[in-house]
């Protein structure tokens, strides 16, 4: 068995205990490997032993990899700090944007994805932790770019993502997770219907999944540490 297969199996197993505790379904969590960093024959022995969805961040390195395992039939996952200057290949290339902060990244997405194609499947970041250095929008913000999203073409606004501080303080960790889940529920309740919380990560995924995680970016404990 291949360290990645290892790995992937830990990492489900962690997954598959986190919901049971949680009493949730594990079928209703999508582990997503988060491979930047990492070349496109890592990514493949992640594919044969049954992964299939994988995050990149830097757009260039992505679009090398896309292409070297288009015959896998992937699904792609941008979650980096996106510019405006690169909305164009995001949208040709994604199937999903995780880290939508403003509204002209998100105009520029729905421009460039084009109403030939299924809509580009976005969430809104936010800043749960209040970090000046962290991207996303503020929690009071959230209300408003998340209706103007939603109005847009080509895009479909799925819910909300967050990268909370790195904490070893598990009610924190659930606290800042926990808060998400609040503000996409506020939302719903205001008439929208999201149905996703991209939230915990390789060291926090089990206070992510106990407050509501759909989604959870695994890289380091699938792939290893990053050189």
């Amino acid at each position: 068995m291949t360290t990645i297969s290892t790995n992937l199996q830990a990492v489900r197993a962690r997954i598959a205990a986190a919901a049971q505790l949680a009493g949730r379904a594990v079928e209703d969590i999508l582990l997503l490997a988060v491979s930047k960093t990492f070349p496109p024959e890592r990514i493949r022995e992640a594919a044969q032993a049954g992964q299939f969805a994988f995050g990149e961040n830097y757009l260039q390195e992505s679009q090398g990899k896309i292409a070297a395992l288009a015959d896998l039939g992937l699904e792609w996952h941008f979650i980096g700090p996106l510019q405006s200057n690169k909305t164009r290949p995001v949208a040709e290339h994604f199937a999903w944007v995780h880290g939508v902060e403003r509204l002209k990244i998100a105009e520029r997405l729905a421009e460039a994805r084009g109403a030939e194609r299924p809509p580009l499947q976005v969430c809104i970041q936010v800043n749960v932790s209040g970090e000046a250095s962290k991207s996303g929008v503020s929690p009071g913000e959230t209300a408003a770019l998340a209706q103007a999203v939603a109005a847009l073409p080509n895009l479909q606004l799925r819910g909300l993502m967050a990268i909370p501080e790195p904490t070893d303080d598990m009610p924190l960790a659930r606290q800042r997770f926990a808060l998400l889940r609040e503000l996409r529920d506020a939302l719903n309740r205001s008439g929208m219907a999201l149905d996703t919380l991209s939230m915990g990560m390789s060291h926090d995924l089990e206070a992510a999944i106990l407050e509501g995680a759909t989604i959870v970016r695994v890289g380091t404990a699938i792939f290893g540490e990053r050189t």
